[in-house]
């Protein structure tokens, strides 16, 4: 039986979409959730696990230098998007599945590299996943589209972490990433491979020498630094985009670290996680239909404040308790953990599609590719470098100075928003 081409059918493309956006956070999940919770179990720091976290999201900053590459470089056989997303699909597997006979606790340093490269491929795949909705989706269906693609990145992170971590008490950690490269594969071949792409105002060239890949490339530069530097509006959106998008530890290590510190077990991390990144995919469904409904950046700035809340409760409820790492935690701060964390995560899927769409409203048509993609590779790029630094500030200062600070920093971007009110 001949599989559907699923980019033929409005549903058909909203569930191609959901499902090649789930394979992207699949490795983000795994990495945030399952390896560190076991790093921080055999006794590494906090600083440690927030530079492995750092190192391995960072391929996700540079979404911007692979764009040129997916434009220039096609394939008429393939289709001009469609070679792209089966072949990093293809080396998300080849980089995935060693994985499962390494130890990351012993062999950390190729563990870490083998998972950098697996992400660098999930990050192309993205890159070509989102062309290919620029050139494939019709325009009545793309903010419902974009909201249900973000909410399939959410189960694929709920996936690679807490299922993952659910699974290894029954099947192992060998077991757990087989399972996810099973998952993979199955997207790869049951959705890619039958997707008969229209190349539309692509064309499909193939061939193309290095030299001309690489003037592409200074042209992208170029053209990005332009849109970027070239007004008023342009630079805020650039500070915007490198400050964190409000407050970033409930979302990241911090959380797995304190997690195991407060004594949860695997199962417990595992189901929280479960719940949180549920939430978030359902909040990103419901953002993506209000952002076309509301005042953005009054919204944005509600949501920013909102989303400081359940951090400095957290904190509040860490002081008062007086808890220290390697004391057992009290059951109430247990639970005030958990809340925080759900909260936390419910409200995030809102604040993620009123961000998304003030860029794009503050994006200029002539080179919307270029200043739309280099947007999203800052914001990227803040949660890189907020992994990394609240991984030293746990480690020198303790978890509720960690998340005061962290929520003072997250409010700073308040600062810019009127300045983010594009010209009529």
């Amino acid at each position: 039986m001949r599989l559907p081409n699923l980019l033929g059918s409005r549903r058909g493309r909203i569930a191609a979409f959901f499902l090649m956006y789930l394979t992207e956070g699949l490795p983000l999940g795994f990495a945030m959730t399952t390896v560190a919770t076991q790093l921080r179990r055999q006794g590494f720091g906090t600083a440690e696990i927030g530079g492995f976290l750092g190192l391995v999201l960072l391929p996700w900053a540079f979404k911007w230098a692979y764009g040129p590459f997916v434009d220039l470089i096609t394939s008429r056989r393939l289709g001009p998007r469609r070679g792209w997303i089966l072949g990093a699909q293809l080396m998300m597997l080849v980089t995935l599945l060693p994985l499962a006979r390494l130890d990351p606790v012993t062999q950390l340093g190729l563990f870490t590299a083998l998972l950098v490269v697996h992400n660098l491929f999930g990050a192309v795949q993205d890159v070509a996943v989102d062309a290919l909705a620029v050139t494939t989706l019709h325009e009545d269906e793309r903010a419902f589209a974009s909201g249900m693609m973000f909410a399939g990145q959410s189960l694929g992170v709920l996936a690679g972490g807490g299922g993952a971590l659910l699974l290894m008490g029954h099947i192992g950690f060998e077991g757990s990433i087989l399972v996810l490269a099973l998952t993979i594969a199955a997207v790869m071949g049951l959705v890619v491979l039958p997707m008969r792409e229209t190349t539309g105002t692509v064309a499909a060239r193939g061939g193309a020498s290095l030299s001309a890949v690489m003037g592409e490339v200074g042209t992208f530069m170029r053209e990005a630094l332009q849109a970027l530097l070239g007004s008023r509006l342009a630079f805020a959106g650039l500070l915007f985009g490198l400050l964190p998008i409000s407050a970033m530890a409930l979302s990241r290590g911090l959380q797995a670290n304190l997690a195991v510190d407060l004594g949860l077990s695997d199962a417990q991390i595992a189901w929280l996680a479960t719940a949180s990144q549920a939430g978030t995919a359902l909040t990103c469904i419901a953002g993506g239909w209000l952002s076309d409904r509301v005042n953005l950046r009054k919204a944005l700035g509600l949501y920013v404040v909102l989303l400081s809340l359940p951090g400095l409760a957290l904190m509040l409820e860490l002081q008062r308790h007086g808890w220290m790492p390697g004391q057992v935690a009290p059951a109430a701060l247990v639970w005030a953990f958990m809340a925080a964390v759900v909260v936390y995560h419910v409200l995030f899927g809102f604040i993620y599609g009123a961000r998304v769409a003030v860029f794009m409203g503050i994006t200029r048509p002539a080179v919307a590719a270029t200043q739309f993609a280099a947007y999203m590779a800052l914001t990227n790029l803040s949660i890189t470098y907020s992994v990394v630094w609240q991984g030293y500030a746990v480690h020198h200062w303790g978890y509720a100075a960690t998340l005061g600070l962290d929520a003072l920093i997250g409010l700073s971007c308040l600062l810019l928003l009127p300045l983010l009110r594009p010209k009529t």
